[in-house]
């Protein structure tokens, strides 16, 4: 299968990673937003064609799908051009950084019928997908989810340690993945969904601290907290408070509420979550399925997002 990749920063790199793993995947066009970085990573990676336009690398012969890696103010305009050229399309988190656009993007996947999927590599995590499958059987039931994303960004860089060319946001950005979860691992959607936020940064414009909170009508809490101002250990870290035990997620790793390392080598058939959302997406396309993760099933995220903003709105 003939792809192209959008967005030549630290995700598009992480996607190139694991493409690399996926056999009969071929990536032959990267659109970038910068000629020199652009053209710099298409040699590295040996992909012979690379364009500042993402209509060109559509244009290209036999190109059957897209992953989009690109800024988060882009996603929903790339993703409907991609779809309206007759391209399988998947948008890295979050499709949209508003629910009018979010609603905009399944329109538009119902009426092309092809196979559209957000990047919401949580539920592919083995981490996160040891626990599903335990819920699925009826062996844990979730109590709360207790979730630290902790990031250290009072300067606009990558996670390369490069300038970013748009900022980055806590609530669609960051929330969106455990809010995302949340749902998915309950099966519910959330019935309360409040938040608090600091002070807005007087150069990047958005807050710098916030704080969640979500409840599904079983009564499984989420209790979120979000940062971009700590100096400590980075990324994000859920731990899973259950009937049946509790359980430390750390990106692909899981361990017990003692600490002790659980074996999820044997889950799926790689330890990369992305790589996992990656051969998702594909097998979607040649199954000719929705994929777990489309952009239909990701749109109660997006409306529960829309509620916390509206609700951080009202706080103002």
């Amino acid at each position: 299968m003939k792809i192209c990749l959008a967005g030549q920063g630290a995700f598009g790199i992480k996607h190139l990673e694991a493409l690399s793993k996926i056999d009969g995947i071929e990536v032959v066009s990267l659109a970038g937003g910068s000629a020199d970085s652009t053209e710099e990573v298409a040699r590295q990676w040996k992909i012979p064609h690379w364009t500042l336009d993402l209509a060109e690398s559509l244009e290209q012969p036999g190109v059957e799908a897209v992953i989009l890696t690109t800024p988060t103010q882009m996603h929903a305009a790339q993703g409907e051009q991609c779809l309206r050229a007759g391209k399988h399309v998947m948008i890295e988190i979050p499709m949209a950084d508003n629910l009018a656009d979010s609603e905009r993007l399944v329109a538009v996947q119902k009426e092309t019928g092809l196979v559209a999927m957000a990047g919401h590599t949580r539920r592919f995590n083995p981490s996160h997908q040891w626990v599903h499958k335990r819920i699925k059987k009826g062996e844990l039931a979730i109590q709360q989810m207790n979730v630290q994303t902790y990031f250290f960004r009072r300067t606009n860089m990558n996670a390369l340690g490069k300038p970013r060319s748009w900022t980055d946001h806590l609530l669609w950005h960051h929330a969106c993945h455990t809010v995302d979860l949340f749902q998915y691992q309950t099966g519910e959607i959330a019935s309360i969904a409040q938040a608090v936020q600091g002070p807005i940064h007087s150069v990047l414009g958005i807050a710098m601290d916030m704080s969640i909170q979500l409840k599904v009508p079983s009564g499984a809490i989420c209790t979120l907290s979000l940062s971009f101002n700590n100096e400590g250990p980075l990324g994000t870290f859920f731990r899973y408070i259950c009937d049946n035990g509790t359980y430390i997620a750390r990106y692909d790793d899981l361990l017990d509420g003692k600490e002790q390392p659980i074996d999820v080598s044997k889950v799926d058939v790689s330890m990369n979550g992305i790589e996992l959302q990656d051969r998702e997406f594909f097998a979607a396309i040649r199954e000719n399925r929705e994929p777990n993760a489309s952009v239909a099933q990701c749109l109660s995220a997006m409306q529960t997002l829309d509620r916390l903003e509206r609700n951080l709105k009202a706080q103002a």
